[in-house]
C-alpha cells in the first residue's frame, strides 16, 4: 500500500512527467472513461461536492435511504466480508447492484468512478473478500470523516472483487471521499496494491490514466494556464484538467444556493450531451445524470440529464433509526420531481451488491 500526502512529488518531477506522457501517449491509445468529481470549500467552511454519471446506457440508477443497523454481506462468495451500518445514508444505486456515490449522517461523502486500470490482486487466504458494489457503501455505514476512513481502509479489511457489470463491461473503479471539514482522499488498486491520495488539495478525480498522472498532465497544464488555453475533449484526462481549473476559479465568498449552483456550474461543464459515445471505449459516454452534495447542511442534490428540474432530499427529513424502513425513491420509469423530493421516498428492500466470486 502506497500513500501520498500533501508534499506530493515536486513540480518539476511532475511536469518532466506529464512532458513525457504527451510525448509518449498518442491521443488514440489513451485509456477513456467516465464521470468526474469535484469539491470545493467555501469561505464559511461549507464543503460541497459534485460528480457526474457519464455512462453508454442508463443505468437505472435511483435513490435509496439505509438506516442505520443494518446488517451487510459482501456478496463474494463463503468468505465475505460483513459488518453492520453505525451510520445511515442516502445514497445513488447503479444498476440496482453497487451504491456509486452517496452521504451519510456525518456529512461523509462517497464517490466510486470508472477505471479501466484497476487491479485488485488476488483474493488473499484468511482476508474476507468485498463486492465492488459494497465499496462506497462500507465507507458510507462505517466512517463519519475522512481520516477515520484512510486509517480503517490502509489496513486492507478485505479483498475488493470486481465482476462483470450487468452491461458487460468489466466492474472497475477506484473511490473518492470527503467529509465536512474539507479533507478528502483518492483510493486506487493498480498492480494489485492499494494507493491512497489523502489531503485537502485532492478535489477532481476522473478516470483514466491513474491519479497520478492525472497529477502529472495537470502540472503541465497549469504552467500554460487556464486562461490561456484548456483542453476541451470529453476524455478523462481532459476533464481533469477543466474540473481543476474551474473549481478553483469559484469565489469563496459564495453561500447557500449559489454555492450549490457554482459547483454545478463546473460539474455541467465537464458533461457531456446527450447521444455522444465511442465505439470500442467502455465508457466515453453520455452523462446520464450529476449529483451534488452539501457536507454542512446534508443535502443530496440530484440533476438528471432527461429532466428539466433539480430536486434534492435533506438528510434531516428521512429516519435514520436503527430498524427503520429501507427507502427508495422511484427513478428507472421516468419520474421526475422538483425540489424537495423526501416525500417521494417509497419503503422497499435493500438492494444486494453486484454478485462476486474470488478467482
Amino acid at each position: 500500500m502506497n500513500r501520498f500526502h500533501a508534499s506530493g512529488v515536486s513540480r518539476m518531477a511532475v511536469i518532466a512527467v506529464a512532458a513525457a506522457s504527451l510525448v509518449t501517449m498518442p491521443l488514440a491509445t489513451m485509456p477513456a472513461s467516465a464521470c468526474t468529481r469535484c469539491l470545493h470549500v467555501f469561505a464559511d467552511g461549507t464543503a460541497v461536492v459534485g460528480r457526474s454519471m457519464d455512462w453508454v446506457e442508463d443505468p437505472g440508477s435511483e435513490i435509496w435511504v439505509f438506516p442505520r443497523g443494518m446488517k451487510r454481506q459482501g456478496n463474494a462468495g463463503p468468505q465475505s466480508f460483513a459488518w453492520t451500518s453505525k451510520h445511515g445514508s442516502v445514497g445513488v444505486s447503479f444498476y440496482g447492484v453497487a451504491t456509486a456515490c452517496g452521504i451519510n449522517e456525518k456529512g461523509l461523502v462517497a464517490n466510486l468512478l470508472y477505471l479501466a486500470e484497476s487491479d485488485y490482486g488476488p483474493a488473499v487466504a484468511g482476508r474476507p473478500n468485498l463486492s465492488i458494489g459494497g465499496w462506497a457503501q462500507y465507507v458510507l455505514d462505517s466512517h463519519a470523516t475522512v481520516a477515520e476512513a484512510v486509517v480503517d481502509l490502509e489496513k486492507e479489511p478485505f479483498t475488493i472483487i470486481a465482476p462483470v457489470l450487468p452491461n458487460g463491461d468489466p466492474g472497475v473503479a477506484h473511490l473518492a471521499i470527503s467529509d465536512p471539514s474539507g479533507d478528502s482522499a483518492i483510493f486506487e488498486y493498480i498492480g494489485g496494491r492499494l494507493k491512497i491520495h489523502h489531503g485537502r488539495q485532492y478535489v477532481v478525480m476522473t478516470n483514466s490514466p491513474p491519479f497520478n498522472d492525472q497529477l502529472a498532465l495537470n502540472a503541465y497544464w497549469k504552467e500554460i494556464g487556464g486562461d490561456v488555453m484548456l483542453p476541451g475533449t470529453i476524455r478523462a484526462s481532459d476533464r481533469f484538467v477543466r474540473a481543476s481549473f474551474y473549481i478553483d476559479a469559484i469565489p469563496k465568498n459564495l453561500s447557500g444556493t449559489k454555492a450549490i449552483a457554482s459547483v454545478f456550474s463546473v460539474i455541467r461543464n465537464a458533461s457531456a450531451p446527450l447521444g455522444i459515445s465511442t465505439p470500442g471505449e467502455p465508457n466515453v459516454a453520455s452523462t446520464i445524470w450529476r449529483t451534488v452534495y452539501d457536507q454542512k447542511d446534508r443535502v443530496l442534490y440530484f440533476d438528471s440529464a432527461t429532466s428539466p428540474t433539480v430536486f434534492w432530499i435533506p438528510l434531516d427529513m428521512v429516519d435514520f433509526t436503527a430498524g427503520a424502513v429501507v427507502k427508495r425513491l422511484p427513478l428507472k420509469a421516468g419520474e421526475t420531481y422538483s425540489g424537495d423530493a423526501s416525500a417521494g421516498l417509497r419503503a422497499a428492500g435493500p438492494f444486494p451488491f453486484l454478485e462476486a466470486m474470488p478467482r
